[in-house]
């Protein structure tokens, strides 16, 4: 039976071995669990995915969204799926229950979202960013703002959003030009306009929660003086019933080339002059907090790239096992001979597989990043935490940005198994392709991640961070070496983990040189060779554990599983490692002919 959205077996074998979730269970915090509890909600979630989330993806992208008179209404399947999440308690499963939460690990949570999330991402929207909101009330809100908005936004019954971007302040944040004006009852006036709002305005909910980076009246100019605020589409009263609508009005929806299930608004605040919020806060501390949210963000939008990857490679795989098309090589020209399903071509198979090892590595990358989260917030031992927060700190940019492009390469790859039959709308890969886009687009471009990369995470602790990732992928290396079968593995990954240090090491020095602006001109493929390479660790960790399980008895029905683990592993490192290793020396010679070319010379 063909595996939907996300192959089970495998998320187990992440969760159990390769991570050992179960050792989570020992933390205070997670205690109460079990993992026959992890067990039964991941089912749930996997139910609940399939059956009902699932159905609405092409709904999403048939019928998009429609604005009129300022309002924005969603598919109409999408309310039965999102009210079926909220009731599974499927919403926020990682915060604490006493505002609505289930307060499970961060690692479990993202496996339970690999089927609520992975199902429709433009859904999940309406669903889960009500938590990202909530996340930031809940660290620097007053418990009076707590006690207004959390169980609301965790619970799902609110949505939340994100106003950041302005028509003439993209990705430069300090330039915004919406304002705040404090009132004498303690909340501010906001005035102003924003773009590109992911759910900026639906009919899924009673009310919409919108943290708005606005500049207080007087404040410095620039990035150190911008504030957050806290603005509901409808007033929330101190008791939390509902008051009047609160001058914050969509004014536009975009038309985009996929992702049409999601609402991508305009949104115009105080245009009547009756807009009202809350501060989050300090004064011109909002980008800090922001951020906070925005790591969150980019792990989320990494994930998309992840999970849309493994949708699309699981509808390719069982498309490749029933498409019956041309002769076996072996059969030469014999015209009796058998048509065969197109999995048993060489280059059929050559996709598959690239698709297999890239999903496989993403989903370890992006548990690992997670479990990073669990154990900066729960560990006992205070070096552990810090080594945590650091690997989480150094990674996010890596998840987000590598992710995002190879879920896209993957969802295109998906298309070329179909061949003509791919691109139509006949099946569900062309539209994966269009959705998935976008990830490598928003919370900051795939460009900017690889600027943040090289110009903040590289130096972290004068490069003793880089430096410790270094170190962890060589313990996996040694620790491999000792097994024989695996031997040629570990030492691909070894020279590779050699030439990123290097590489690191000279275009970390021409960062801070005169040729600072050459070494930022190659901070992408640095970043994206570096995700090569992290990858490269999780297959190597991955191999060592699944082998570890094959010299013990093992049933014969998971035989291949595991054998699939070690296969996975020697295609990647064979022959995605390499092409990684001579985009590093590409990195490492610095050519400056990107900058050198006049701009004429352009056309």
């Amino acid at each position: 039976m063909a595996q939907l959205i996300a192959d089970q077996k495998e998320i187990d074998f992440i969760l159990y071995e390769q991570f050992k979730a179960e050792d989570l269970l020992a933390y205070e915090k997670f205690s109460g669990f079990s993992k026959r509890i992890f067990t039964m909600i991941l089912s749930e979630a996997r139910k609940v995915g399939i059956k009902e989330v699932l159905p609405t993806l092409a709904d999403g992208d048939k019928q998009g969204v429609k604005f009129e008179n300022g309002k924005v209404t969603v598919p109409d399947s999408f309310h039965r799926a999102r009210q079926v999440v909220r009731e599974s308690d499927l919403t926020s499963t990682m915060e604490d229950p006493d505002w609505g939460g289930q307060g499970l690990p961060f690692l479990i949570s993202i496996a339970i979202m690999e089927y609520t999330v992975g199902a429709n991402y433009a859904l999940s929207g309406y669903i889960h960013m009500g938590h990202g909101t909530g996340k930031m009330i809940e660290i620097f809100g007053t418990d009076a703002l707590k006690e207004v908005f959390l169980e609301n936004l965790y619970t799902g019954k609110w949505s939340g959003t994100m106003l950041l971007t302005e028509p003439e302040a993209g990705s430069d944040v300090g330039s915004i030009t919406t304002t705040a004006r404090k009132n004498e009852d303690g909340t501010y006036s906001i005035t102003g306009n924003k773009i590109f709002i992911t759910d900026g305005e639906h009919d899924m909910t009673d009310n919409i929660i919108h943290p708005v980076l606005a500049r207080i009246e007087g404040a410095p100019k620039g990035s150190r003086g911008i504030s957050i605020f806290i603005v509901p589409k409808i007033w929330v009263n101190q008791d939390k019933s509902l008051g009047d609508p609160n001058d914050v009005q969509c004014v536009g929806v975009e038309e985009k080339m996929g992702f049409h299930g999601s609402a991508t608004c305009s949104m115009a605040l105080g245009s009547r002059g009756n807009c009202r919020g809350f501060l989050l806060g300090e004064e011109n501390k909002g980008l800090a907090i922001m951020f906070h949210m925005m790591n969150e963000a980019r792990l989320s939008v990494g994930f998309q790239g992840s999970t849309a990857a493994s949708l699309a490679y699981l509808y390719a795989l069982d498309y490749a096992r029933q498409r019956i098309q041309g002769k076996d090589l072996a059969a030469g020209k014999n015209p009796e001979a058998e048509s065969i399903p197109i999995i048993r071509h060489p280059d059929v198979r050559r996709m598959l597989t690239w698709m297999k090892a890239h999903v496989d590595g993403m989903r370890s990358l992006i548990y690992y990043v997670c479990l990073c989260i669990d154990k900066k917030e729960n560990a006992a031992d205070e070096a552990q935490r810090e080594q945590a927060g650091d690997m989480l700190e150094l990674l996010t940019p890596v998840a987000k940005a590598y992710c995002a492009e190879r879920g896209f390469e993957v969802c295109v790859q998906a298309v070329q198994i179909f061949g003509g039959y791919g691109y139509t709308k006949e099946f569900p890969v062309e539209q994966l392709v269009r959705d998935v886009k976008i990830a490598t687009l928003y919370e900051g471009t795939d460009g900017i991640q690889a600027m943040d990369f090289l110009g903040r995470k590289l130096g972290m602790k004068k490069g003793q961070v880089f430096k410790s990732l270094l170190d962890e992928m060589g313990k996996t290396i040694v620790s491999a070496k000792k097994v024989k079968a695996l031997e040629s593995m570990a030492d691909l990954l070894g020279k590779a983990v050699e030439t990123l240090g290097i590489t690191a090491m000279g275009i970390g020095g021409a960062a801070m040189s005169e040729k600072y602006a050459t070494a930022f001109a190659h901070a992408h493929p640095f970043m994206e060779s570096t995700g090569d390479v992290v990858l490269g660790w999780m297959h190597l960790w991955r191999a060592l554990t699944a082998f570890n399980t094959l010299e013990k008895k093992t049933r014969k029905k998971d035989k291949a599983f595991y054998e699939g683990i070690v296969t996975s592993a020697r295609f990647y490192l064979e022959t995605v490692l390499p092409v990684a290793r001579g985009k590093m020396l590409s990195v490492q010679a610095l050519s400056d002919a990107a900058l050198s070319m006049d701009e004429a010379s352009f056309g």
